[in-house]
């Protein structure tokens, strides 16, 4: 087994890893450790807006990055461990997660910490969460990656994925929400992510014959750098991956109560808009609809758009970030 503890704490660098991994090591055993800065993790079949609190994420400069396994989103930061297991499939059970969830209780439990697996791939302590656990199977090989919450900012944690489930419909994945801890009241005094990752990696290295610790070199960090600059920080793929959702907001500016409802196409483009409200146009309404379609739903973007149009004829006396509030 390959044990590699990552150089950075970048999310789109060390989400890009796992698949540079599994790409540039197609039969061997990898356990991965890395710590992310805030980040929130989607998964792969999930609607990222319907998932997020996307105001608070982007006002705390939190990272979105979008995962290659399946499973809800989870929000990291620097008191929250990663791991990661890469092995080839063979006859292994794929919905099987105690296998590779069991070192990590093992450990812990070393540790006297009262750790178990619960339901299907969630760890407990005491009845609230502390791990959750996701998979996929490509090439060959199955991955399972898991969190281990340790000392993270819960209320950043809960305000970060806030969302009001009012505001999409979708056929995406919703995570649930579960009751979740940290394990800093748990571990021994004074205990820090470091120290515990440390105790990880010595634990892996004791249980697996043959294992040891591997740094990865100049030329694989520049090619993971590349993977996350090309694809795992990209738009198109955090956010425009997302399934087909429908989208309704309203809001109250000064020109008056205006209402939203578009659907959108994988791939994050607009396909239909009907507006409402009881504000004055000088113009008819279906215009400024029409220029929204085949456009991204995409904050960023629709702020530089709207910004070309004269807003006024459709909705009065409007600002641009008034309406643009409308698509939030």
């Amino acid at each position: 087994m390959i044990i590699i503890d990552s150089p950075s704490t970048d999310a789109y660098f060390n989400i890009a890893s796992e698949e540079y991994l599994l790409n540039q090591y197609p039969e061997e055993e990898i356990f991965l450790l890395y710590v992310n800065a805030p980040s929130i993790i989607i998964g792969k079949f999930q609607n990222t807006l319907a998932e997020i609190n996307l105001d608070y994420v982007r006002d705390h400069h939190i990272k979105v990055v979008r995962r290659m396994s399946g499973g809800g989103a989870v929000y990291h930061d620097l008191g929250n461990l990663n791991f990661s297991f890469h092995v080839p499939h063979k006859d292994q059970d794929f919905m099987d997660f105690s296998q590779f969830t069991q070192p990590i209780v093992d450990l812990l439990q070393s540790m006297n910490v009262p750790a178990a697996l619960k339901g299907r791939n969630d760890l407990l302590v005491d009845g609230k969460k502390f791990s959750g656990n996701a998979k996929l199977s490509r090439k060959g090989k199955i991955i399972q990656h898991g969190t281990i919450l340790i000392d993270s900012e819960m209320s950043v944690l809960a305000d970060a994925l806030k969302v009001n489930p009012l505001k999409f419909i979708d056929k995406a994945t919703k995570s649930t929400r579960a009751r979740v801890t940290n394990l800093i009241e748990y571990l021994p005094e004074g205990t820090t992510v470091e120290e515990l990752k440390d105790k990880l990696i010595a634990f892996m290295l004791k249980e697996n014959k043959g294992a040891y610790l591997y740094e990865l070199g100049e030329e694989e960090i520049k090619e993971i750098q590349r993977l996350a600059d090309e694809k795992y920080s990209t738009w198109d793929w955090n956010f425009g991956f997302s399934p087909n959702y429908n989208f309704s907001r309203a809001i109250k500016v000064p020109a008056g109560f205006i209402e939203a409802h578009i659907e959108v196409l994988r791939g994050g483009t607009i396909d239909k808009v009907k507006i409402f409200g009881d504000f004055f146009a000088s113009e008819p309404i279906e215009q400024f609809e029409n220029k929204l379609i085949g456009q991204n739903h995409d904050i960023d973007f629709l702020k530089s758009y709207l910004s070309t149009i004269d807003l006024t004829k459709y909705f009065g006396k409007v600002t641009v970030d008034e309406i643009l509030d409308l698509f939030r």
